[in-house]
C-alpha cells in the first residue's frame, strides 16, 4: 500500500482528495494536515511515502513545509497542491526539489497516477499542469540563461533530446514510450541517462532547462544544434 498524508487547510478539499485517493485499492490516507507544521510532524510519526502539500497555507505554508520535510523525512516525496498564482512560489518549490505539481482542479484518474509516480520515485508533472509551469516559469528567458541552458543541452544526443522534448508534455514513461515507440523500460533508462547528464533532479527541472533552451514542446528537435566543426555552437 502506498502511504499518503494529505495537508490542506481547506477540510473540503482534504475530504475530496482523500475519498478520491481511497478509491484506488493500492493507497491508504494516513493522516491530514491543515498546515505546513503539522504536516511535518504527522509526517514523521505516520512516515507517508507521499506527501500532498498545498502551497497556499496559514502558519507555515507547503513551500516551508517542503524543506522540513526533505530534512525530517527525507524517504517522503511531496506532491504540491497549487492554483500557480505566483512564479517566485513554483521557482521555490522546484528549486526546493518537489516531486510534482497539481492543479487543485485535477482530474481523479491523474491524482491517483500522480501519487503512484511519486511513490515509484518519479517527479509528476500532469499534462494540465505542464503547461502552466513551464509558461509560468521559463516563457521569456533572460539570454544568459538561455545560453546556459544550450550550452547544457550539448551533452544530449538527437534522441535523448527528443525524449527531452516531451517529458514538458508531462507524459509518463508509457506515454512516452507510445509517443517514441519504445518500451517503457527504454524510456526509462533515456530518462535517468538525461537527468543526470544534466544535472536535474527531476523531470520538472529537466523540462525547465530544455525551455529555458529554446527546446519547446511544441518546436522541433532541431531547434538545439550540436556544435560546428569549430567547436562553437550553431544556434
Amino acid at each position: 500500500m502506498i502511504r499518503v498524508l494529505i495537508a490542506d487547510d481547506e477540510p473540503l478539499i482534504r475530504a475530496g482528495i482523500r475519498a478520491i485517493l481511497t478509491s484506488a485499492d493500492d493507497i491508504e490516507v494516513v493522516a491530514e494536515a491543515g498546515d505546513g507544521g503539522q504536516a511535518v510532524e504527522l509526517a514523521q510519526r505516520h512516515r507517508p511515502q507521499v506527501v500532498l502539500l498545498d502551497i497556499q497555507m496559514p502558519h507555515a505554508d507547503g513551500l516551508t513545509a517542503l524543506g522540513e520535510l526533505r530534512q525530517a523525512v527525507p524517504a517522503a516525496r511531496a506532491l504540491m497542491l497549487t492554483t500557480f498564482g505566483q512564479r517566485e512560489n513554483v521557482l521555490r518549490a522546484v528549486a526546493a526539489g518537489g516531486a510534482g505539481f497539481l492543479l487543485k482542479d485535477t482530474a481523479p484518474n491523474e491524482l491517483i497516477q500522480a501519487v503512484r509516480a511519486a511513490a515509484g520515485g518519479q517527479a509528476f508533472l500532469s499534462p494540465t499542469a505542464a503547461r502552466h509551469v513551464l509558461d509560468t516559469l521559463a516563457a521569456d528567458p533572460a539570454p544568459a540563461r538561455q545560453v546556459a541552458a544550450r550550452r547544457r543541452l550539448e551533452a544530449l544526443s538527437e534522441r535523448e533530446l527528443e525524449v527531452l522534448r516531451l517529458l514538458g508534455e508531462g507524459l509518463s514513461n508509457a506515454g512516452l514510450g507510445a509517443r517514441l515507440n519504445m518500451s517503457e523500460a527504454t524510456v526509462k533508462t533515456y530518462v535517468s541517462r538525461i537527468l543526470a547528464k544534466l544535472d536535474c533532479a527531476n523531470r520538472v527541472q529537466a523540462a525547465l532547462l530544455a525551455r529555458d533552451a529554446g527546446l519547446d514542446a511544441a518546436g522541433p528537435v532541431a531547434a538545439v544544434q550540436r556544435p560546428s566543426e569549430n567547436g562553437k555552437p550553431r544556434w
